[in-house]
């Protein structure tokens, strides 16, 4: 089966070039020139690899990533006109596996994506989870939680915590995995918070935020979330 790549770029010249090169390469090529398509191509088309620019106007490429590394591990490469080395550590600590600066070299994209490809298994990007027969569900296209029936209002960092909660359900994450994926890279201020956000999550997912049944504590590594 040809493998999928999806490429978000803003730019429709770049996205044409890369669709030649990469078609010409043996992959099949999906497009997206806005931020939000992207993520809805990357939930409906399930690539295999996705490559992703930084500076678009509906929303960064920082964002997408953290979006779609809350959902799968499928292997994404940042392709992007800036270069700087905090750059490249900031997009590696968003959850990237590579980073390119353009201008590249044709031959070292390809490479760098078939090195991925051949690394990675196939992980498929799931739209929603259900919980507990039914009585708790997370959207993350929308970014929306509902909670016997009724829409839960969550910040972006509480929806971006219970994901990374819900995703990994039965497994305890440390309370650095969980402020990383809350708050992105330079999250060493944010551990301090962190309890404080976990209890306004279980006042609004829990039947009883005194006696969670979802969001865990485990004592001196950080929470699990039970999948029920």
């Amino acid at each position: 089966m040809t493998e999928k790549i999806l490429v978000i770029d803003d730019e429709e010249t770049t996205l044409e070039l890369i669709r030649l090169l990469l078609e010409h390469s043996g992959y099949e090529v999906i497009k997206a020139s806005r931020a939000d398509d992207g993520l809805r191509k990357a939930y409906r088309t399930q690539p295999d690899l996705i490559l992703l620019d930084i500076m678009m106007p509906d929303l960064d490429g920082w964002e997408v990533c953290r979006r779609l590394r809350a959902l799968s591990d499928v292997p994404i490469i940042f392709l992007t006109a800036l270069g700087d080395v905090k750059d490249v550590v900031k997009g590696l600590e968003t959850g990237a596996d590579d980073y390119i600066a353009k201008p590249y070299d044709n031959d070292e994209l390809v490479a760098r994506v078939r090195a991925h490809l051949r690394r990675m298994p196939k992980n498929e990007l799931v739209e929603e989870l259900v919980f507990d027969g039914g009585r708790f569900r997370i959207n993350f296209f929308n970014r929306e939680v509902f909670v016997d029936g009724d829409k839960c209002g969550m910040t972006p960092k509480e929806f971006n915590l219970l994901s990374a909660l819900a995703r990994n359900a039965g497994r305890a994450i440390t309370r650095y995995e969980l402020a990383a994926a809350a708050w992105g890279p330079g999250y060493d201020d944010a551990i301090d918070g962190l309890k404080l956000y976990i209890h306004y999550l279980r006042r609004k997912i829990e039947r009883d935020a005194n006696h969670p049944e979802y969001i865990l504590t485990v004592r001196g590594v950080g929470y699990r979330f039970v999948n029920k």
